[in-house]
This record gives structure tokens, C-alpha cells and sequence, in this order.
């Protein structure tokens, strides 16, 4: 069986047309291509100046201060040995004297200052010492003098006035009572009464500080009450 062919199938008749397409193709891609522009770009250098600037460490410039030298020791002054011969007088004279005489000297001067200052204090009185005042018998022989010689006075037993009343006083080097005042008053009758017993008491045992008699503060409370009470 022959194959028939179709005109509108062959394409011999067309290789001409496709030539002058594929040509016209060609060349418009050559046009374009010599057509095509570049955009040149430019580097500003102020720009690249300025942040290299910011980026550069910048070292300091160091100056390593000079160490000077000690000062030289000062120059040492050694004693001047003068020779003398036998036969020259020295005009310098040696004074010797007595270091046991000023000991001694020194001793009497502190001997006579530690008793200066004993006599000083013998005015002054104490509140706490080594020994303290002692009454003949004790606290307990001192309150009964004071219960037995007390005279309750008789203003007071009237008015029913009662009281305790403290005493203070001085028990002197030699043991005697002095300077006698009221600390704590009750009632003028009552605090004569007080004063007066206290002032006939007879002498202490004296206080002792540093085993010497001294003036002593003593303190002793009288109490006046009624019986009917």
C-alpha cells in the first residue's frame, strides 16, 4: 500500500520561512546584547575613611616615669682621737661626783612628798574603806544605845507623828562622832531628837585605809513609832 503524503504536512516547503525566523532571532539577541548597559557604582572614599576611623584602636603613648637613684648616705663623722703628750696640761677638768648622795637625796624627797600628801588627807573623808568604823560591841550594841537613850519628844506623841529618821555623821581619826546632819527629816521635833543621841554616842573604832586611821561617813537610821499604834 503507497503512503500518501499532505501537502499542509510538508515541511520542506517551509525550511525558508524557519531560517529567516531563526536569523531574525539571532540577531535580535546580538542588538540586545549590545544594547545592554552596566550601572557603574562608586565608592564614596570620605565613607570609608570615616568608619575605618571609628574602628581604629588608638593606643596610648605611654612614658615610663625615671627612677632615680637614692640620695648618697650622708658622710659618717668619726670621733677625733687627740694624742696629748704626758707634759701638756688639759685645760678640761673630769668632775667626779657622788651618785649615792643623790640616791639618798632623791629617797628623802620622795619620803617627804608621801608625807606631804598623808597629811593632806587627813581632811579628806571617805565613803568605803578597808576597815570600816566599828561601834563598841558592834551594829547590834549601836542600835540598842540608840533604842534606850532615844527620848521621844512630846509635841510627836501628841500629834501621832511617826518616822524614820537617817542620820549621817563623821567617825573621826581618834573615833569621835562629828559633823551630825538629818538626810531623810521627818518632823523638826523628831529630827533634834535624832541629832542629839547621835552626837552623845560614845567613840568608835576608827576606819582604816592603807592601815592608817581615816575620817569615815556613817549612816544610822532612828526610828520613833508609838505603842499604841
Amino acid at each position: 500500500m503507497e503512503i500518501k503524503k499532505s501537502s499542509k504536512a510538508d515541511l520542506e516547503n517551509k525550511k525558508t520561512v524557519f531560517m529567516q525566523i531563526g536569523v531574525v532571532i539571532v540577531l535580535s539577541i546580538a542588538l540586545i546584547a549590545f544594547e545592554w548597559s552596566t550601572t557603574d557604582y562608586s565608592l564614596d572614599p570620605s565613607l570609608v575613611t570615616a568608619q575605618y576611623d571609628g574602628e581604629e584602636e588608638i593606643i596610648p603613648i605611654t612614658k615610663q616615669e625615671e627612677v632615680k637613684p637614692p640620695p648618697p648616705p650622708p658622710p659618717q663623722v668619726t670621733d677625733i682621737l687627740n694624742i696629748v703628750e704626758d707634759d701638756v696640761e688639759l685645760d678640761d677638768v673630769l668632775d667626779i661626783f657622788d651618785t649615792e648622795m643623790d640616791d639618798v637625796r632623791e629617797f628623802d624627797m620622795t619620803i617627804s612628798m608621801e608625807m606631804e600628801e598623808e597629811e593632806r588627807d587627813d581632811t579628806e573623808i571617805f565613803t568605803i574603806v578597808e576597815e570600816s568604823p566599828e561601834f563598841p560591841g558592834g551594829e547590834a550594841a549601836l542600835l540598842r544605845y540608840l533604842a534606850q537613850n532615844t527620848k521621844y519628844p512630846p509635841i510627836a506623841q501628841e500629834n501621832n507623828i511617826t518616822g524614820r529618821v537617817m542620820v549621817q555623821f563623821v567617825v573621826e581619826p581618834t573615833g569621835d562622832v562629828s559633823n551630825v546632819k538629818v538626810m531623810r527629816p521627818v518632823d523638826p521635833s523628831l529630827d533634834r531628837e535624832a541629832i542629839r543621841v547621835v552626837q552623845s554616842l560614845p567613840r568608835f573604832k576608827p576606819g582604816k585605809q592603807r592601815n592608817r586611821p581615816v575620817r569615815v561617813y556613817y549612816t544610822v537610821p532612828i526610828n520613833f513609832t508609838l505603842q499604841n499604834q
